[in-house]
């Protein structure tokens, strides 16, 4: 009865490990590789699979999906001889599940190799100035050369960053004080120029204020020229009206002439900036006396006047008689 049991278990047991054998269900993501007394015959997709035991079995289980790996820091020396640290990321897709099994023994550990002696190559054939400004290219040429040559071990190498180039710390100090050397020169020819413009935008101020002045001047000239013309025009006038009333008998009228010219003349003493006082006679009296001594003198100047007159008359003709 026991012996029985047991070969039953025994069976049981067995039943359920070839079941396992046979049914294989393969992951979303991933692809499995089906061996035939260990070689290689096909691939498994994602889904339900039946497999033979002992004649088949799976040999390696594959990710599909992208992947990322990080590229451990080493120094590299570039073209002029400064060493730096560099690290980055390498992300990758495998595309054929058998070369990524079969033809390559650790597909991680040898795109990191090849990244990082590609990383060695592009720059070292750099400056460090060109190295530090031209991250996306060596990204795009390590992408190239690293790419191409995965190829054959199934896998799509999508994008290769540098993450970091650290350059030494003394030479981090000497870009810095060169850096500020820089900027300061720029600063030094930006106040240069702001001085060099500003003076030539205030001689060009003082040159417009200087012809708008001298135009001023000028026009001042004319005006005050055409003002005195006018001034004395008007005095001429005036003089030769006054003249003509004396010689019409009107002596009024170089009385009215003296007295404004006297008030007139007054005024402008008056009124001049001197800082002294200046006392005189203001008396209408003495102003009437000296127009009626001037009148007296204007009276005997047309008495002469009118017997010249008179004199010439009697010489050239004589008067006609009563009751010719």
């Amino acid at each position: 009865m026991f012996p029985t049991s047991f070969l039953a278990l025994v069976l049981l047991v067995a039943g359920v490990i070839v079941l396992f054998k046979t049914v294989r269900m393969v992951p979303q993501g991933f692809e499995w590789t089906v061996e035939r007394f260990g070689k290689y015959t096909h691939t498994l997709d994602p889904g339900l699979h039946f497999l033979i035991p002992v004649v088949y079995g799976v040999g390696r289980k594959v990710n599909m999906m992208e992947q990322v790996l990080d590229v451990p820091s080493q120094e590299v020396i570039t073209k002029d001889n400064a060493v730096v640290r560099v690290d980055g990321v390498v992300f990758f897709q495998v595309l054929d599940a058998a070369k990524a099994a079969y033809e390559v023994a650790n597909l991680e550990v040898a795109s990191i190799a090849l990244v990082q002696t590609n990383i060695r190559t592009v720059i070292g054939s750099m400056d460090l100035d060109e190295s530090l400004s031209n991250r996306e290219r060596i990204n795009a040429q390590l992408l190239n050369v690293v790419d191409h040559a995965t190829s054959p071990w199934g896998i799509k190498v999508t994008r290769i960053e540098i993450r970091d180039i650290q350059p030494p710390r003394d030479l981090v100090d000497s870009m810095a004080r060169q850096m500020k050397a820089e900027r300061d020169r720029r600063a030094v020819i930006l106040e240069a120029e702001g001085h060099r413009s500003s003076e030539i935008l205030r001689a060009e101020g003082d040159k417009q204020a200087a012809i708008l002045q001298a135009e001023g001047q000028k026009e001042a000239a004319f005006r005050e020229a055409e003002a005195r013309e006018r001034l004395a025009e008007a005095e001429a006038k005036a003089t030769q009206m006054v003249s003509e009333a004396i010689a019409n008998g009107d002596v009024q009228a170089i009385n009215y002439f003296v007295a404004q010219k006297y008030v007139e003349a007054f005024k402008e003493l008056a009124t001049a900036p001197n800082q002294k006082f200046v006392l005189m006679p203001m008396e209408a009296s003495g102003i009437i006396g000296s127009i009626a001594g001037i009148a007296e003198l204007a009276k005997e100047a047309l008495g002469k006047q009118q017997g010249a007159t008179a004199t010439r008359l009697a010489r050239g003709a004589q008067p006609p008689r009563m009751g010719d």
